[in-house]
């Protein structure tokens, strides 16, 4: 008995790793068109310093795409450093095939003007 528990953990231990290394690209040149599946993710990520009060904005046609998820890491070499940057990460889901646009802005989102920087992604959804 012991060892069928044993070998089940195994096998659920071993399906999750498996499950776990699905690698979701990621992107942070403008200048290449991100071409991708239909109903698959990737990421953009792009480097952040929120201390500053700026951080990215994505503005995209949410017909073609999802934002699951927007997540800040603080670069490891500088975490102990005040005011350190790090990076911004965008997780996005293809809805539907075709070609579209994501613009990210850095910006503060109390004022008004214009951003500081402006990036813009070509989706590809095959």
């Amino acid at each position: 008995m012991k060892r069928a528990l044993l070998f089940m953990a195994a096998i659920i231990l071993t399906l999750g790793l498996v499950a776990g290394c699905t690698t979701v690209p990621t992107y942070d040149d403008a200048g290449h068109d991100i071409d991708v599946g239909l109903d698959k993710e990737f990421i953009i990520a792009l480097g952040s310093n929120p201390t500053t009060g700026y951080s990215w904005q994505a503005s995209y046609d949410e017909i073609m795409l999802e934002l699951v998820e927007a997540t800040y890491d603080v670069d490891e070499e500088t975490e102990d450093l005040v005011g350190a940057g790090g990076v911004e990460f965008f997780r996005f889901l293809t809805l539907q095939a075709g070609e579209t646009e994501i613009t990210m802005t850095y910006e503060r989102s109390f004022e008004d003007g214009d951003p500081i920087e402006t990036k813009v992604f070509t989706v590809i959804i095959d």
